[in-house]
């Protein structure tokens, strides 16, 4: 059977019109000016290089790359995120299918009793009929090429979302396990602290005993001692919580803390300078930069959908049925139908054209907020790296303090010794030198801290554990 010449004439429209989709065709937006070196880079010790994947390997603690890689692996929103995406995918398919023709298949059988005109006399038949239909739109005005760009820019900034949960996974996985370590610390100094205090207090009362002190000297010693043992609780609770939280972000229950975590007593450390590259290449390396980026693409390509809608649909169909029964084979009667369908809202074009607002204003929208996110981006990580280098200032100067405070509180015991100084001036050097350990400890903390909070910010880590 030849194809009617109508036909074939749509079906060449269709190959020539099927690249001219309206609505606008989507370019990336260009990079924020001042993507460039990061200002902050002078207050702190960091390297020009890229910042590797794996970044807390930097710190060289084995214990904290298996509980990241478990993290990675094990972590319930990451499951959240892996299964969004799976749903978006899922949806490109469909819309994909918008390609392919839509075919129905129809069958029907009866049996039918109606009264002969000639005998008068009611007569039985089986009646049976099959039928195929197939209808295929011509994409002449791209609303299924634009629905699909639309859905694989979903996918991508579905992709993006699982990708910024895995760098918040690595980086809050490491988080805990610092704070679950420099906690250890600050307990070991407040411990340290409180056995000096003791000491001193027992010193003070057998001195009272021999007469060379007061009872001012033994109250005043044992309230420093009760001070000093008060630091430890709220130190301990802070160990529970960040030992609950790693738990929890590797995928356990809180009960289940890591032993490494739980026995580690030191802020870990990065020996070197920590890499952090540049600007652009941070944009580019941003999850949540991709992610804004793939919305604003999808948002455009709907532009695209809505505007298909001010035109008509068409559709080639075609339909084969057979019908049999009655004293006829089921091919006896073949009726065949094959031509093109148009469909047009014409009246309605007012909605269409109010839909077309609807998209133009939320691709508008999605330009801003990329546009607000790269700015956050490099706000973040300029300052993280501020908050960094000033806090290494601190520490170094808390150092020095700290160093110079042990000086003193050693010169004060000779001197009481030697009763040149009275046994407060002890207790007040002393006291001095607790504080400030504590504040080293802490500022110890921070440091590290600070370093992730970088590093979340320069947005390494979903690498590692593969797109």
């Amino acid at each position: 059977m030849s194809v009617p010449k109508s036909l074939a004439t749509a079906a060449a429209a269709a190959a020539l019109l099927a690249g001219c989709a309206t609505g606008p065709d989507y370019k990336a937006p260009a990079t924020t000016a001042g993507a460039g070196g990061f200002v902050s880079a002078a207050v702190a010790p960091v390297d020009p290089a890229e910042p590797p994947a794996d970044w807390w390997r930097l710190y060289q603690e084995p214990a904290l790359d298996r509980l990241v890689g478990e993290a990675l692996a094990n972590n319930r929103d990451v499951a959240v995120a892996a299964a969004n995406l799976a749903q978006v995918r899922a949806a490109l398919s469909e819309a994909r299918v918008g390609r392919l023709p839509a075919t129905t298949v129809t069958g029907a059988a009866a049996r039918s009793r109606q009264p002969n005109p000639a005998t008068g006399q009611a007569v039985e038949a089986d009646t049976v009929s099959a039928g195929l239909d197939v209808s295929y739109e011509l994409d002449f005005f791209g609303r299924v090429t634009r629905s699909i760009e639309a859905a694989r820019a979903d996918r991508d900034a579905a992709q993006a979302a699982l990708d910024v949960v895995r760098v918040s996974v690595a980086a809050e996985t490491t988080r805990a396990y610092a704070d679950a370590c420099a906690a250890g610390a600050q307990l070991e100094v407040a411990q340290r602290t409180l056995s000096l205090s003791q000491e001193t207090a027992e010193l003070t009362r057998r001195q009272l005993q021999a007469g060379r002190g007061t009872g001012l000297d033994v109250a005043r010693a044992q309230a420093q001692a009760e001070t000093a043992r008060a630091a430890a609780p709220p130190l301990q609770a802070q160990r529970d919580a960040a030992l609950f939280r790693l738990s929890v972000l590797v995928g356990r229950p809180p009960a289940e803390v890591s032993p490494e975590a739980a026995a580690c007593a030191r802020a870990p450390r990065i020996s070197t300078a920590i890499p952090v590259g540049d600007g652009a290449a941070l944009l580019r390396r941003r999850p949540d930069v991709r992610q804004a980026e793939r919305r604003l693409a999808a948002a455009t390509a709907r532009i695209g959908v809505a505007t298909a809608s001010l035109y008509p649909t068409v559709s080639l169909g075609g339909s084969v049925a057979t019908v049999g029964g009655g004293g006829q084979d089921l091919g006896d009667d073949v009726q065949f139908s094959l031509g093109p369908l148009m469909s047009w809202s014409f009246p309605n074009i007012a909605a269409a054209r109010a839909r077309i607002a609807q998209a133009d204003a939320a691709a508008q929208g999605a330009l801003a907020a990329f546009e607000q996110t790269t700015l956050t981006a490099l706000q973040e990580t300029e300052t993280a790296l501020s908050a960094y280098g000033r806090e290494l200032d601190r520490r170094m100067a808390l150092t020095r303090a700290r160093d110079e405070s042990a000086q003193a509180v050693r010169l004060a015991r000779l001197r009481q010794s030697a009763g040149v100084d009275s046994f407060l001036t002890v207790l007040d050097a002393e006291r001095t030198l607790a504080g400030l350990e504590a504040q080293l400890a802490a500022s110890d903390a921070a440091v590290t801290s600070n370093q992730v909070t970088l590093m979340k910010a320069l947005g390494g880590g979903w690498q590692a554990a593969g797109s």
